[in-house]
């Protein structure tokens, strides 16, 4: 018989000690708070370059060292774990399942949004985003899509997360949304809400950022391969 487990949950929580002193908090606050706005000011420069620029993925990297090193400079991460019965251990399969159906989600929305007329709007939004994966290396593209991905859960769930000290679920995903409108793009502001959304769930549920990088990367690398495919194929 099989034992209930909460490996598969984004509700339960599974047992944590990561308490910091108030020094330590308030310091980790004004850390996340200064690398917030850097990093809105760096992603909104991003993608305003022209697509096929060699600016794009110099730029792209850029953002993924302010991430990061806003995310260590902060204080301490945890990896987190899940219930899987006997023991705790690291969340593997579950993230990455769970990425794989959050992306078939986006290629349903993808496929809708390019088939619709009265949606040409938003059409057009996609393809502005995509335009910069339709030229250059492949292989630049993938390492770049998996490092940005990377380095926002660090940031995100691992910095503005521990920053923030009621609902930070409901908070990681505003002030994520918030970064992610310096775009200027609706459909990225979207995707930030339901995908910010998620992430900070399996944050909480797992008391960790390992889930959240997991079930990130997954669904960014299906997206780099299957929005293309619909939208400028």
């Amino acid at each position: 018989m099989l034992r209930r487990t909460n490996g598969w949950s984004l509700w339960q929580q599974v047992p944590r000690d990561h308490r910091q002193s108030p020094q330590a908090f308030r310091r980790r606050q004004l850390v996340t708070l200064v690398f917030v706005l850097i990093g809105a000011a760096v992603l909104g420069v991003s993608l305003r370059i022209a697509p096929g620029s060699s600016a794009f993925v110099p730029s792209t990297l850029g953002l993924a060292v302010v991430w990061t090193v806003g995310a260590f400079a902060s204080g301490p991460l945890h990896l987190g774990r899940i219930d899987v019965g006997d023991a705790l251990r690291r969340p593997v399969l579950p993230p990455i399942l769970l990425g794989l159906g959050l992306a078939a989600v986006f290629v349903v929305g993808g496929v809708l949004v390019h088939q619709l007329v009265f949606l040409d709007f938003l059409d057009r939004q996609v393809q502005g985003v995509l335009a910069h994966t339709d030229r250059g290396s492949w292989v630049l593209l993938l390492l770049v899509t998996i490092v940005n991905g990377v380095a926002e859960e660090l940031f995100f769930r691992g910095a503005v997360y521990a920053a923030i000290p009621h609902r930070p679920a409901l908070w990681t995903t505003v002030v994520y949304t918030i970064a992610t409108l310096a775009t200027g793009n609706v459909m990225l502001v979207f995707a930030a809400v339901l995908v910010g959304a998620v992430m900070a769930l399996q944050r909480r549920a797992t008391g960790g950022i390992l889930a959240p990088m997991l079930t990130h990367v997954t669904w960014s690398v299906v997206m780099l391969y299957a929005l293309p495919a619909i939208f400028l194929g």
